[in-house]
């Protein structure tokens, strides 16, 4: 891909019937709403998609189905990371043959000891990049044990042609993309956050160029971040002021659970379930979460109720490089 991603790339979730079985048509659905909430790119198997409560086999149906209902329209990124750099290897082969643009990957760790050093994380993403054409997001996640520091990830950026993502949401994370902004420079043009966009403005100022939040609200983050872009700061930090108490909840107080229940209670799917040990929401973390979706009118709550299309039917491609 020689063009930089920029925009929103929600993370799509892994739909699941009520009986806890992989649900092809709600994927097809989510995809479809995701792309008609303005989306730039869909993120598969990352972490809000509970890529680690899901089999290999399954992996390869999230991707097919979400391919054929989004064909060329906007670009896929799917997350292949794995402690074993073989493991990532095949996966990031198997990615790019399935159609994905972008794989992501966070560096190599296991449960809460088991990290890695520096030079054990390069040769990993060297391995990777030497195994695929396609580029690569670095996913700097509180949730591994081995840190990525500014040095590092400006070494990989600078020394690995294909690194030119990379997804930061760490504590204080506009203040480690004003230094990948100086270390790095335009050798990492695609700097996104996550964390739901909870810091998305001050994020914005930092230097990010996108967004890698869930499926609740990606058309009113897409706007933000594309009135940032234009000059309009001021309108783009009163959007985000309105719906940051959404988003506050979802992060705080639901995590990954939100977006399966607002795309539930919005008609998009059939079911909200999860996979044990993880435990649906207690009652009343609905009711405060729908509160909150309503007054702020989500498209989420609004996209099937007033003709959401079927998955089978595409719109006219947007013209994106």
């Amino acid at each position: 891909m020689s063009h930089v991603l920029t925009g929103v790339a929600p993370v799509a979730p892994t739909v699941f019937a009520e009986d806890g079985s992989f649900d092809p048509a709600g994927q097809k659905r989510v995809a479809r709403y995701l792309i008609d909430a303005g989306s730039d790119a869909i993120c598969l198997l990352a972490n809000y998609s509970e890529q680690f409560s899901v089999t290999d086999s399954e992996r390869d149906a999230i991707i097919d189905h979400t391919m054929e209902e989004v064909g060329a329209e906007v670009p896929i990124m799917v997350t292949t990371s794995h402690f074993s750099a073989r493991i990532a290897v095949e996966r990031s082969v198997d990615a790019q043959r399935r159609g994905a643009s972008v794989v992501m990957l966070m560096p190599p760790f296991y449960g809460a000891t088991m990290s890695v050093d520096d030079q054990s994380v390069f040769d990993y993403f060297s391995r990777v990049a030497d195994s695929i054409d396609i580029d690569i997001m670095v996913q700097d996640s509180p949730l591994s044990t081995t840190k990525l520091s500014v040095e590092l990830l400006t070494r990989l950026a600078r020394e690995i042609p294909q690194i030119r993502y990379a997804k930061i949401e760490v504590p204080r994370t506009a203040e480690k993309l004003r230094a990948l902004t100086v270390g790095a420079g335009d050798k990492l043009p695609g700097l996104f956050d996550g964390e739901e966009s909870i810091t998305l403005i001050p994020d914005l100022h930092a230097g990010v160029v996108g967004t890698m939040c869930s499926a609740v609200i990606p058309d009113r983050l897409g706007g933000i971040v594309r009135a940032f872009a234009a000059g309009n700061v001021e309108g783009a930090t009163q959007e985000w002021e309105q719906i940051l108490p959404l988003i506050h909840y979802e992060n705080r107080q639901c995590g990954l659970l939100a977006a399966k229940q607002l795309l539930f209670e919005g008609g998009i799917i059939t079911s909200p379930a999860v996979r044990a040990p993880i435990q649906p929401l207690q009652d009343w973390k609905v009711r405060e979460l729908m509160a909150l979706a309503t007054k702020n009118d989500a498209l989420i709550l609004r996209w099937a109720k007033k003709g959401g299309r079927h998955p089978s039917i595409h719109p006219q491609p947007r013209g994106r490089a």
